[in-house]
This record gives structure tokens, sequence and C-alpha cells, in this order.
């Protein structure tokens, strides 16, 4: 088993300045430093999140910036998040690095639950606003109940649309620098 400064002489060569195109896209330049899986993740959220807000824009004729961090919309930033990290992990240390299957697996869980276990809780989540807003006026419940938030998860559409962005996110932030 190597040490972590074998690790670093085995993936980087040691004292050397070469860079490569997973090291350019978050460093500055040259020397890498930089966190290319972590840069490509955080893009992969912000592009899903922007098609988010063009596409409430487009549907509702108004824009509202605080949707850009909501779990809302046609594509799962989420999953688009964790997508991107999985594949520039996988580009960055190979496929068959343990970081790679961590991060694989990682995604997966994010996912499932995003269109699983999520999506239904925002389903009962609707349902019980609808149930309390049927209450008359008086009933005590009214005085101190807050609407649940709804939008929780996805739909599978949704979620495979966020990882299909990641996912292309990723690959042409390797392969473009």
């Amino acid at each position: 088993m190597r040490g972590g400064g074998e690790m670093l002489t085995a993936s980087r060569g040691a004292g050397t300045s070469s860079s490569t195109p997973a090291t350019d896209l978050a460093g500055a330049g040259g020397g890498g430093g930089g966190n290319f899986p972590l840069a490509v993740a955080l893009l992969a959220f912000a592009v899903a999140n922007f098609v988010n807000l063009v596409a409430i824009w487009l549907k509702e004729k108004r824009l509202d910036a605080r949707k850009f961090l909501t779990s809302a919309g046609i594509i799962s930033s989420l999953s688009a998040t964790v997508g991107s990290l999985a594949v520039a992990v996988g580009q960055q240390e190979g496929g068959d690095s343990s970081s790679f299957a961590l991060a694989l697996v990682f995604a997966a869980v994010v996912m499932y639950d995003a269109s699983g276990i999520r999506f239904h809780t925002g389903r009962q989540a609707s349902l019980l606003n609808q149930i309390v807003s049927d209450f008359p006026p008086e009933h005590p419940i009214i005085s101190s109940f807050r609407p649940l938030r709804e939008p929780l998860g996805h739909s599978p559409f949704q979620v495979f649309a966020g990882a299909l962005v990641g996912c292309s996110v990723a690959y042409l932030s390797g392969k473009s620098v």
C-alpha cells in the first residue's frame, strides 16, 4: 500500500509542474492545486439551476432568483451535481479507483432518494396542505399550522435529466481544457 506522498508522486510527478485537464479547470494553471471534481460539481449545479430558472421564466413570464437554490425544477440540480462529481472523479482518478466507486454509489443514493423518498414525501406534503386548507378557520390547528414545503423531490425523468446534464458538464469540462 502506498502512502499519501507516494500517491502524489505517482499521479502528478514529484515536484513537476505538468498540468492535466483535470487540474487546469479548477487550478490556477500549470501548478495544479485545484479540485477538478469540486469545480465541475459546482458548475453542473449552476448549469442545472440556470436551466430551471429559464424554464420557470418561460413558463411563468417572471424571474424569481430565489428559485436558483431550490430543489424544484425540470432538472434535478442535485442529480446534476452528484452525477458530474462521479464522472469527474472517474476522469481524474480512474474508473477502478476507490474514490470513483464511492462517488458513484453516493450519486446513486442521492438520485434514488430524490426520485423515490423525497418525491413521495413532497406529494404527501401537498395532500396534507390541501386537507388542512379545507379545515374551518376556527379549527385549533389553523392557528399554528405553517404549510409544508411541497417540491421536495423529482420525478424519475427530472433525475435522469439532471444526471445527463451533470455527466455532460463533467465530460465536456474534462475534454475542453
